[in-house]
């Protein structure tokens, strides 16, 4: 990126103003993403052309007067987001193309006929698409290991995974190719991978943002959001993304605050709660001490921190992995290599169901089919009511229970994740070991919640330093107050005291 301008904000302000141009932005984001992309394989595929050329229509806009709020800030986009041959409104003929594959084999080659309205609100807004981000096939993982186009690495370590399943969005955010990426957060997915990389990572609360043109995971769960270099370009993004949105049912049509216009404000009154499960014997030891520092940095800052009984939330998890599997194996069935999906090659003596069978096991990977195998077994008579009906019973509650203690409190506040970055390979072998390191995460998607992940500082033990993330829970639609307080975080933590090995700033 330009020295000085390595943050969304500074880059909109530079290019309205005419300072730069978004050409000599994009001309240096797509240097950026050269010199770190061999080592981190963030990114399944570029735009160089098209950023370009997209760049200078940005240019041309600001050079008439307008003041796209977005102007020439180069962006990722997470590749389950759709986007078609054609994003631009305006009919000057834009288009990035390229495939859309959500890190999966049977869609490799599949080409979205339309762009996902959350990428085309960004695209209108000025910001400058780059490529599209590596992923956990169909959004299912903790790691960005089970792509089937490769493993991203983590820009702090490159041993170590970046977090998923949008472990390619905050890989590029943190090793400084664009400011800003969108991902998509069905247990976690946004705020994990944003708290390995020393990123901000946001959930808004479930139909504050379209999921029309967003390859479906667990319809019910599924979020598309920001990571971004700061609390103030995650802000930037979800005014941009944010809204209601005729082509997806859910989503909601409460009007959208101005995000930014209060966000140096501080809170008149902040109460935060802390569930007990916060505190967790199975928190790293550095970890649970960043958490503590954190609760007295807020503390300090003029928040009453609170204790708050959330009883279910220990059975978070264990619902989260009946019904996210449940959707999974509904939504993943139209892959058949006939109405979806790459079709296996058949032998003369093979028949249809050859081709359903060979089809699918030869385009999922082994995760997937975990997956929805779990899902169709939840879902098959005898077990529809054991497993299914108890987990969304589990929901219900898990709701009620946060809904209870956001009354009594601003906020809660959770460590993101368990523990640092963990090296890529230690919990592939072990499924469940992976599923909890979303234990923090999963409950606020169960509840259709907004929440937000901040860096709170670094390990200090041995080994290369890696960033740890403190999670922020609020009430729907309160997202506003939620980056205002994260923002408040923000200053007063001050700067990272590392960065990350690999970065191009």
């Amino acid at each position: 990126m330009i020295r000085g301008l390595s943050d969304a904000t500074s880059i909109v302000r530079a290019v309205h103003t005419r300072e730069t141009s978004a050409r000599d932005v994009t001309s240096a984001a797509l240097r950026a993403l050269g010199a770190v992309e061999p080592r981190l394989r963030a990114f399944l595929c570029t735009f160089e052309s098209e950023a370009l050329r997209a760049a200078d229509l940005v240019d041309a806009r600001v050079a008439k007067g307008e003041r796209p709020p977005l102007a020439g800030v180069p962006v990722a986009i997470k590749d389950n987001i759709c986007l078609g041959p054609d994003l631009c409104a305006r009919g000057d003929g834009l288009g990035y193309g390229g495939t859309t594959t959500a890190g999966s084999r049977i869609l490799a080659r599949y080409r979205s006929p339309f762009t996902a309205t959350a990428a085309q609100r960004l695209i209108d807004a000025g910001a400058i698409v780059l490529g599209k981000t590596n992923l956990d096939e169909f959004g299912m993982g903790s790691s960005t290991e089970h792509s089937a186009f490769g493993v991203t690495r983590n820009p702090w370590d490159t041993d170590r995974v970046p977090g998923g399943s949008s472990g390619g969005s905050a890989a590029a955010v943190a090793s400084g190719v664009c400011p800003i990426a969108l991902g998509s957060d069905t247990g976690g997915s946004i705020r994990q991978p944003a708290a390995h990389c020393g990123v901000v990572g946001l959930k808004p609360t479930y139909g504050r943002v379209s999921r029309l043109g967003l390859i479906a995971y667990a319809s019910s769960l599924d979020q598309v959001g920001p990571i971004a270099s700061s609390v103030a370009d995650a802000a930037l993004c979800l005014q941009a993304i944010a809204g209601h949105d005729g082509g997806d049912a859910t989503s909601a049509r409460e009007p959208v605050p101005d995000y930014s216009a209060r966000l140096e404000d501080k809170p008149q009154r902040l109460v935060v709660g802390v569930p007990g499960q916060a505190r967790s014997g199975a928190n790293s030891p550095e970890l649970a001490d960043a958490f503590e520092a954190s609760l007295n940095l807020l503390r300090g800052l003029g928040a009453e921190i609170v204790s708050v009984d959330i009883p279910m939330l220990d059975h978070a998890i264990a619902a989260y992995y009946v019904l996210a599997p449940a959707e999974a194996s509904s939504n993943l069935a139209r892959y058949d290599g006939v109405r979806y999906g790459t079709r296996a090659n058949l032998s003369p003596q093979e028949g249809l169901r050859d081709l359903y069978e060979r089809s699918r096991s030869e385009g999922f990977g082994e995760e997937v089919k975990r997956r929805i195998m779990l899902g169709t077994y939840a879902l098959a008579g005898g077990y529809y009511e054991q497993y299914y009906a108890t987990a969304t019973k589990v929901r219900r509650v898990l709701r009620e229970a946060f809904g209870r203690a956001l009354a009594t409190c601003s906020m809660i506040a959770t460590p993101a994740t368990p523990g640092p970055a963990f090296r890529i390979g230690a919990k592939t072998a072990d499924p469940l070991a992976m599923y909890l390191e979303d234990v923090y995460t999963v409950g606020v998607n169960l509840a259709g919640l907004p929440a937000v992940s901040v860096p709170m500082g670094c390990t200090s033990g041995p080994g290369k330093p890696l960033p740890l993330g403190l999670q922020l829970i609020g009430a729907p639609l309160q997202e506003a107050s939620l980056l205002q307080a994260a923002a408040m975080f923000e200053r007063a933590r001050g700067p990272l005291t590392h960065r990350p090995e690999v970065t191009a700033i």
